[in-house]
């Protein structure tokens, strides 16, 4: 692991600047906390204040860009605005990160900086992401994985440098919980966002609440299923589902899986956007 540090540290210190895309989740407050180390005030994290990105969330990146001392900026983007994003087809994620990226670089040359950088690490690879293919486009780089880090390397360092995102539960964006084909809207987002604030007041935290139409779907880690059940007031859980627009409210028996979503999708489609190692 020092070896790996001293990896990123020097492929760091070799930028003169860099701007780094930062949601405030473990891999991107890491890139960010070395490059801090590396370069100082020649390094900047930029945050996209988007409508599948949770307040709460927003918020924490801000506290812990504070705390690491990096300077910070907050950005909107319009995915939304994309019928090519908000249609949801198995790509979107090339939309959104087309989005992104298509302000950060622009933003970063305005500012003097060469290079952007990404928090994927090398667990990404061999998964399907469409929107690796788009940050390529870009020209963004990946330190983490051009250092060889894998996600329990970056959780590792992370620890050992007192970052708080340590053992930060993966929390990719709202619009990852539609199923592909369905459209989403600022309401939609909204709804999910206030299904799964709740679930966060109670306690849990490797979760998912997939939204199909007006059905919640709830997915727990398969080894917390059966104490929730006993544990909730599932009348309650309910009705403040139902307040927040859901007519229907499920708890998926299978438990929560990472890309379960993506099952449904082809081979040649799943090959088409899956990196390779």
């Amino acid at each position: 692991m020092i070896d790996k540090h001293a990896r990123l540290m020097a492929l760091l210190t070799g930028f003169e600047r860099v701007l780094v895309a930062y949601s405030g989740g473990v891999d991107s407050t890491l890139v960010a906390k070395v490059a801090f180390d590396a370069l100082g005030d020649r390094a900047l994290a930029v945050t996209a204040a988007s409508p599948a990105l949770m307040a709460e969330d927003l918020e924490d990146a801000v506290r812990q860009a504070v705390a690491i001392g990096i300077r910070h900026e907050i950005i909107e983007t319009a995915e939304l605005d994309d019928p090519n994003y908000s249609a949801n087809p198995a790509n979107r994620c090339y939309f959104c990160k087309s989005e992104l990226h298509g302000k950060l670089v622009p933003l970063a040359q305005s500012w003097g900086i060469e290079t952007v950088l990404d928090g994927a690490n090398l667990d990404d690879l061999g998964d399907y992401r469409p929107g690796f293919q788009a940050a390529r486009e870009k020209g963004v780089r990946s330190p983490l994985i051009e250092a060889g880090f894998s996600k329990l390397d970056v959780r590792a360092l992370s620890r050992r440098l007192g970052l708080s995102t340590w053992d930060k539960p993966a929390m990719p964006c709202l619009a990852s919980r539609f199923p592909y084909g369905e459209s989403i809207d600022r309401e939609k987002l909204l709804r999910l966002a206030a299904a799964e604030r709740f679930m966060r007041r109670l306690g849990e935290r490797d979760f998912r609440v997939r939204s199909s139409g007006d059905t919640a779907r709830i997915e727990l880690a398969p080894e917390r299923i059966k104490e929730f059940v006993l544990r909730i007031d599932l009348a309650e859980l309910v009705r403040a589902f139902q307040s927040f627009g859901y007519k229907l409210v499920t708890l998926d028996l299978e438990g929560y899986r990472s890309g379960k979503l993506n099952s449904v999708l082809p081979p040649e489609q799943l090959q088409r956007y899956t990196q390779k190692p």
